[in-house]
Formats: structure tokens, C-alpha cells, sequence
């Protein structure tokens, strides 16, 4: 998943715009040798909106050779995550995320160690309760 599309993705559940990115896996890919465009509202290489952190174009040209391979997205307003796997973020509503579980909370597992602590505790749909209750 490119860092560009944190600017476009917003909570599919309370809405919210801008999402958290965890990262826990990332690779470089070859650098474009153009800028094909800049974010318009939120930089997520840099964690905060354009106008307040002004990503210079050599760093929105670094910011389009990264791919996260595998990371966390996270609401904080409803304590949602959405997990990276393989490249891919999965952010499907709730009543579909709940009726085949087992990715995402093998998922979970493989990262336990590295998921913030609210997540853990009151993280929705799935948390550390969830596992417990998946043993």
C-alpha cells in the first residue's frame, strides 16, 4: 500500500478522516522519476496535514518509492483497526469482518507485540479478548 492513499481512506464504519498507519513491514521500491501528483489534505509520510507539514517533492518522490507490505490502519475515534496484509489494506464493515475472523486475528497474533495498547484493550471488532475467546 502506497502512503498516498492514506489521504483518501477514511473509517468505512464512523467516517473518520485521517486514519492512523502503523507500519510493521515496509520495502523500497524504485523511486519515480517524475512527481505524478502530491497529496491534497493529509501526508501520511509525514503524519499530518499538507498545509501544516509541506512535503517538499523529494520527499513526495521518497514518499512514492515506499510500499507498506503489512502495518495497521486505526480510527481513534472508535478504536477500529484494519489491517495490511500482503500490500493490501482490508477494511470491510464490521458485520463482514466478523464472520470469517481467522485472518485477521491470525494476523493480529503474528503482530501482538507491536499493536498500541488501546487497540489491544478496546480495539473493535476483534482486540486481545477476541483471541482468548478464538483459542
Amino acid at each position: 500500500m502506497k502512503f498516498r492513499l492514506m489521504d483518501l481512506l477514511a473509517c468505512p464504519m464512523c467516517k473518520k478522516f485521517p486514519l492512523k498507519l502503523i507500519i510493521f513491514k515496509m520495502e523500497d521500491r524504485e523511486k519515480p522519476k517524475s512527481l505524478p501528483s502530491k497529496c491534497p489534505l493529509y501526508c501520511a509520510l509525514k503524519g499530518g496535514w499538507v498545509k501544516d507539514v509541506n512535503p517538499s517533492d523529494e520527499e513526495c518522490l521518497e514518499c512514492f518509492s515506499k510500499e507498506v507490505v503489512e502495518g495497521l490502519i486505526i480510527c481513534e475515534d472508535c478504536y477500529r483497526w484494519y489491517p495490511i496484509i500482503d500490500e493490501i489494506p482490508h477494511m470491510l464493515p464490521d458485520d463482514q469482518r466478523v464472520m470469517d475472523p481467522d485472518e485477521e486475528l491470525e494476523f493480529m497474533r503474528k503482530w501482538l507485540e507491536r499493536f498500541p495498547k488501546e487497540i489491544l484493550e478496546k480495539g473493535r471488532p476483534f482486540n486481545e479478548a477476541s483471541l482468548k475467546e478464538k483459542k
